[in-house]
């Protein structure tokens, strides 16, 4: 019996941050993002086996492999809002765990205009508002022409031009309309040149959205600017080192004295391996490894120190950016949580 409980007790446990999430009012045929964040709060790791959307108006993505006890997750759904008014949806989640799916709910309504511009836009610059401050451009290649969108509204009666200010010779914009009226909302499309980024690894800059003629460039229309430039096939061809991580998430906790986690690298190759770059995306992360060529069969350590009060400042998430040249995986990216 002994023995039973003892097996009963080891498990993985599949624990939602929240069963329910209201997103609010969202755009009409302007596919929303709903993210699910959630722990193994079991003794086991758990992984997601599958999950199925209620309907094929909603694309799910989710963390994948093994998440060890008290390590995080996401569930990512993006809802077509192909349908105007109220929606209540739900995502059926199999794990590993031995019991019932877990249901996730996301409710909101479908509207042609935005009366409660804080949910859709939530950062403020007083004129206008903006869905993000902070855009990504994860793993791209030289040779390839990418873009994203930021999406903002008039929050004024009169119309705004947008502008950015500061872009780099790899950055150009367009803006949709040019002029933008009165409790109307735009995009700023922001197109990538990836023949024109100079580092491999992480590239990152700030830009400024001009709020009228004359702006000047400060903290609150800061927009940050991330791209990750993967090396060539040819770079690393001869290589046969081959990098494995402890792991590519950590967990810190705000209320410690000291916020650090470390992560083992090792050489499972058959080369040496060397690692060429270690980036940080927030700069209130700083990060240091113990060993930069490691023999095949070697470790070395990568310790991560988040500076508390600089955590808010920089609008990136934090994470470390690994470059090595193993062949199959030049680019390894460590996401760090942190923990209230």
């Amino acid at each position: 019996m002994l023995l039973m409980g003892m097996v009963a007790y080891a498990q993985p446990r599949f624990a939602a941050d929240a069963d329910i999430i209201k997103t609010g009012e969202v755009l009409f045929q302007k596919p929303h993002t709903i993210v699910f964040g959630f722990t193994n709060k079991g003794t086991k790791p758990l992984h997601i086996k599958k999950v199925h959307p209620s309907c094929g108006c909603a694309k799910v993505t989710f963390t994948r492999g093994n998440i060890a006890p008290k390590e995080r997750g996401e569930i990512v759904v993006v809802y077509d809002a192909a349908t105007l008014g109220t929606f209540s949806k739900y995502i059926e989640v199999f794990t590993n765990e031995e019991k019932e799916p877990e249901f996730l709910v996301f409710q909101g309504r479908v509207v042609t205009e935005l009366s409660d511009y804080t949910v859709g836009f939530p950062i403020d610059l007083g004129n206008i508002r903006m869905n993000t401050n902070y855009i990504e451009f994860d793993n791209v290649k030289k040779g390839e022409l990418l873009a994203t969108e930021l999406k903002i509204v008039n929050t004024e009666r009169v119309s705004y031009r947008p502008q950015l200010m500061h872009l780099p010779p790899y950055l150009r914009a367009e803006y949709l309309p040019e002029n933008i009226p009165g409790g109307k909302t735009g995009v700023i499309r922001l197109i990538l040149d990836t023949n024109r980024l100079t580092s491999m690894g992480l590239n990152q800059t700030n830009v400024y959205l001009a709020r009228y003629q004359g702006d000047k460039i400060g903290d609150s229309n800061e927009i940050v600017v991330s791209s990750v430039l993967l090396p060539s096939p040819e770079d690393f061809s001869a290589s046969k080192g081959k990098i494995k991580l402890s792991s590519e998430e950590v967990v810190v906790d705000k209320k410690a004295k000291k916020m650090q986690a470390e992560v083992t690298i090792t050489n499972e190759g058959t080369s040496l391996l060397t690692i060429h770059n270690l980036q940080v995306f927030n700069h209130a992360v700083e990060a240091s490894l113990s060993d930069r060529t490691l023999l095949p069969g070697k470790s070395a350590k990568l310790k991560m120190v988040l500076k508390k009060k600089w955590l808010k400042r920089f609008k990136a998430r934090p994470r470390v950016l690994i470059v090595s040249d193993d062949a199959e995986n030049p680019v390894k990216t460590i996401n760090i949580f942190v923990k209230d």
